[in-house]
Parts: structure tokens; sequence; C-alpha cells
């Protein structure tokens, strides 16, 4: 699977790609989630793109801000990118929101994206409110506490163990939303069930309402460790899509603490069959929870075994 479109709107803000200089009129700097591209811009090295925006657009009132391709001929790392916004960031006192690495797959694959330590950015941004990472490859966090985050994603088909264990070292006491997509092994996502313990604790994230653990080969061990998870008693919504869950995925959390209390399961990309999918429906439906199972999938032959495969992972 690739990313067909690029973001549309983000942090609830409609997006903006900022054009070639004079190629037209620009939206009021706080109307919208600014996006930076520099296949947009003329195809100029990013350093020229970030410069234009500056001059263009009055960062103090910029709210939400959106990294797209940021190459313009070979790939190079997201660091220097970082580098320009973390020296600017007094600049930018509204900034409520980061996306980085809207990229599509025929811009680049996700696993090809190098990105790099995203820590600064919650370091020097205290007031952030959320923060999207797409991409897996370099990509490292370091524990920190951080008052104000409320949106915390995490979008790859390989994400380090060590992103993870990070993650659930932070102390984000704001945090409402937690989306992480684990991969596979082949492509870096190399996080066990272990390192998911201190995240399903939920004792650094007393705000958390909606958890993700999604795109993983290891779907069938993250239900069965959710489904006792002291952290599901404050969920709203729950997302183990994606990925490789089977029956016994479904099973177990069938047999786990009560889900009734959620309003939305999120499965979509599943291997479980339709005799456990009913069981979940009949479970789960009676309450009142939305559910989308959609998505089933058959699993491959490939040398005389099934092989079973995520929504995303190259």
């Amino acid at each position: 699977m690739t990313f067909a479109d690029h973001l549309e709107t983000f942090h609830g803000l409609p997006v903006f790609t900022l054009p070639e200089p004079g190629a037209r009129s620009l939206p009021a700097a706080g109307d919208v989630a600014w996006r930076l591209d520099c296949y947009a811009a003329g195809d100029v090295p990013f350093p020229e793109v970030w410069q234009s925006f500056r001059e263009r657009v009055d960062s103090a009132d910029v709210r939400a801000l959106v990294i797209g391709p940021w190459w313009e001929d070979e790939y190079i790392e997201l660091g220097p990118v970082l580098e320009l916004l973390l020296a600017d960031a007094e600049g930018f006192p509204a900034l409520r929101a980061l996306f980085l690495a809207d990229v599509v797959g025929e811009e680049c694959e996700i696993s090809w994206l190098e990105l790099a330590d995203v820590t600064p950015v919650l370091e020097r941004f205290p007031l952030l409110e959320e923060l999207g990472v797409r991409g897996g490859d370099r990509l490292s966090l370091r524990p920190v506490r951080h008052e104000s985050l409320r949106a915390l994603r995490f979008q790859s088909g390989g994400l380090p163990g060590s992103v993870v264990r990070a993650v659930g070292a932070c102390e984000l006491p704001a945090l409402e939303r937690l989306e992480l997509w684990l991969g596979v092994s082949a492509y870096g996502g190399d996080a066990t069930v272990a390192d998911l313990a201190p995240i399903l604790a939920g004792g650094g994230l007393p705000a958390l309402r909606h958890l993700g653990l999604q795109d993983s080969e290891l779907q069938d061990d993250i239900a069965a460790a959710v489904a006792s998870a002291p952290v599901m008693a404050q969920l709203e919504s729950l997302s183990l899509s994606m990925g490789t869950l089977t029956d016994a995925g479904a099973e177990a959390l069938l047999d786990g603490q009560p889900l009734t209390h959620l309003r939305r399961l999120d499965l979509h990309h599943h291997f479980v069959g339709e005799a456990v999918a009913g069981r979940l429906r009949a479970a789960l439906g009676s309450a009142g929870t939305e559910m989308d199972l959609s998505g089933r999938q058959v699993p491959r032959q490939w040398r005389n075994e099934e092989w079973r495969y995520v929504a995303v992972s190259e």
C-alpha cells in the first residue's frame, strides 16, 4: 500500500500548499495549514522554499505546518529541514500542529524516507498540540515531558522499537490520541509487545482516549496484551487495524476485559474469519460500539505456507 493523496486537512484546517512566488494570492496566515513542497515551489532547494515562506507569510500567526517533499532532486534526510524550523522557532509563537513528511508513494516510498531525531521539535515548541510523523528510517525520539501535546502519530512501515520505548517513557499528561503504525521487521519495525507495556499500563498518559497500535505483523499478540491492559478502561476508541489480526487475536479480545464501553473499535484490514467476526459484532454491536471489520484479507501462499501481510510496509 502507498499513500495516494496528500493531506487535505490538518489540525482542523484546510491544507494549502505554498505556490511559486507570484503564482496567486495567499490566504491569511492563520486560516490554513501551510504545506511546503519543493516540487510545488518550482523545484528549488528547501532552504529557498523556507525563505520564501518566511518572507511571504506572517509566521507569528501560523497555526499548522505540513512538510511535504523536502528535496528537489536526490532524496536527502529530514535533519537539515528540522534545523531550519528549529532555528526559527521563536518566530512561530502560534504554531500548534506539525506534520513531517506528507509524501505519497509516487514521490517516495514510506520506507525510503530518511528522517531524524524529532525530540527537539517537542522541546522547542512547548505549546504544540499535534505532531504527525511519516516514515521510520533514521527516526529517533528521546523521552521528554510535554504539557500540551494532545495528538501524536507515527505512520511507518517499520517503526523502530527505540521510538516505541521512548514514547512509553515520555510524560504526556494532555495526550488524548496516540497512533503507532508498527510495521514489519523487514523494514525496521523491531518493536516487541514488551516495548508496549508502559503505554498499555497508561500511567504516563492519563488523558488518553484513543489508542492505535496498527499495521503490525504481531497484531494477534498485541490484541492479547491489549485485552488485559489497564489503559483500556480509559479509552473511548481503539484501533488494531491494518495488521495481521486473525481469529486468535479477535478471540483474545472477546475473552479479555469487556470492551463494551468503547465508542469505536477499528479492525479494518484483517484476517479474521466470518464466524469470529460475527461473535465480535454480536458482543459489541448490542452495546452500541461502532465497529470497522472491513477489508478482510485472504492469506497468500508462500513456499507452501500461508503468508499474512500488513497494509503498509515498503
